[in-house]
């Protein structure tokens, strides 16, 4: 086991792209369509264009930050720099809350697409397994990771575009527009906020990976905003094509592209199956991808001196291997204890809108406190950050009216309300940080991370 803290600089755009999109890709394959009982097909719709609007501004927003502070702490560095050390906490807390909720339910639906193909196979078993599996892979060196990733986006993208070709010469007009197309107005739409927020869910992953990119000043903004160029596109064909087969229609699965095409070519049929396989691939892309990015972040959260510092040594590949298990074990128990991969999907959406809000509140003070810090990438400010942070603030509202209040978390044969599991973690995290500020001054002290006319190197 290593005791260094330097990551490994492998990495070129095309791998942070193949992270970036295959964090993202699992969100077209399940997890939006919940929202078509919200707000209705068009509703969704609605929802899902704000959603795409709010991301890519986002995303151009980041990619000033992520090349002005290529740290693998990603959010959390950014606060920290611009908050301070509890700022910092806060949005890595955030985070964590976004990458170890998002994969457990995105293990759910794998263990529901391998039910779908082989009824045989008990989901819970192969959700476990396949949970395991990726933990063990990604304790290999990060570039042969980025490779499989890389191969598994790919392959996702290409299920997604024999969906679209399969499913649009059959897009009936009367499917979008029905009595189903809006279901409660302008409430019905900020309800479906949520669920067209998976579309898009951890695109911001892609940062954490910013350590280990070769030329990252140059080469992150190339990933990112190719990853969100994509995941556009890729969001507007899923949502119109199922709907458009008749999949906003009844109750939502946990495989909704199958299910949709299943009402036009029978659920035996070879091409129904094709998606279904290669929509594991994607689901696959996602967890692994996801993976990735919660380890990099609990071992940035050690690194500032957060969490204990065993989590911050590295393995004999240079992976963080503590930052990695321990995290994954909390997922594994989630995604086997959980009977409804709903609830998971909005404790990670919370924690990813909280968390965006916070990265684009520290964009506007490091104008403020840093305007000579080395910026490689300028994105058109205060006008693209500025809507970013005013739908965020309004997303976040959505999320908590029309989700956390109303949710429950199925777990151990007992309904958990999702305000009550928020209000718990959160507690721990902030008693643990007054312990540890407590017994660790120096550690959680605002460490200057970059220089006025530096950034980090």
């Amino acid at each position: 086991m290593q005791s260094s803290k330097q990551l490994a600089k492998t990495l070129k755009p095309i791998h942070l792209w193949a992270i970036t999109v295959g964090m993202v890709i699992a969100g077209q394959y399940f997890g939006w369509n919940y929202g078509f009982k919200e707000g209705g097909i068009m509703g969704l719709v609605i929802a899902s264009l704000l959603v795409t609007v709010f991301f890519t501004c986002f995303t151009l927003s980041y990619s000033e930050l992520a090349t002005s502070i290529p740290d693998a702490g990603g959010p959390s560095a950014y606060a920290r720099q611009a908050m301070g050390p509890l700022g910092g906490y806060i949005t890595g807390i955030a985070c964590l809350l976004d990458f170890v909720f998002a994969p457990p339910a995105i293990a759910v639906s794998t263990g529901a697409y391998l039910h779908f193909l082989i009824p045989a196979v008990n989901p819970m078993y192969a959700t476990i397994g396949i949970f395991i599996l990726f933990i063990v892979i990604n304790l290999q060196d990060i570039k042969g990771v980025a490779v499989i990733e890389l191969v598994a986006t790919i392959a996702a993208l290409i299920g997604l575009a024999v969906f679209y070709a399969a499913g649009i010469p059959h897009v009936e007009t009367a499917n979008l527009f029905n009595e189903s197309s809006f279901i409660g107005g302008g409430t019905g739409i900020m309800a479906a906020i949520p669920f067209a927020i998976w579309f898009f869910l951890a695109v911001e992953g892609g940062a954490m990976a910013s350590e280990e990119m070769q030329n990252p000043q140059k080469n992150i903004p190339k990933g990112l905003i190719s990853s969100i160029l994509t995941l556009a596109v890729a969001t507007i064909l899923t949502l119109v094509v199922t709907a458009g087969l008749g999949g906003g229609i009844g109750t939502p699965a946990d495989h909704p592209l199958p299910q949709a095409l299943s009402g036009v070519y029978g659920e035996g049929a070879l091409v129904v199956k094709v998606v279904a396989i290669i929509g594991l691939l994607g689901l696959v892309a996602s967890l692994n991808g996801i993976i990735i990015g919660y380890s990099r972040q609990t071992y940035a959260l050690a690194r500032a001196g957060y969490f204990p510092a065993f989590m911050t040594r590295l393995n004999g590949n240079g992976v963080p291997v503590w930052a990695l298990i321990i995290p994954g074990v909390i997922g594994i128990v989630c995604a086997a204890s959980a009977t409804y991969s709903d609830a998971l999907i909005i404790l990670s959406v919370f924690g990813a809108v909280l968390m965006y809000c916070l990265c684009m509140i520290s964009l506007f003070i490091l104008r403020r406190k840093h305007p000579h810090l080395d910026r490689p990438y300028k994105v058109s400010f205060p006008f693209v950050p500025g809507i970013a942070l005013l739908l965020g603030l309004v997303f976040l509202f959505c999320v908590i009216r029309y989700s956390v209040m109303k949710l429950s978390l199925p777990m151990f044969g007992s309904d958990i309300p999702l305000w009550a599991v928020l209000l718990v973690m959160f507690a721990v995290a902030f008693i643990y940080y007054g312990w540890r500020a407590r017994k660790h001054r120096g550690l959680l002290s605002n460490k200057l991370l970059v220089g006025e006319n530096a950034s980090v190197k």
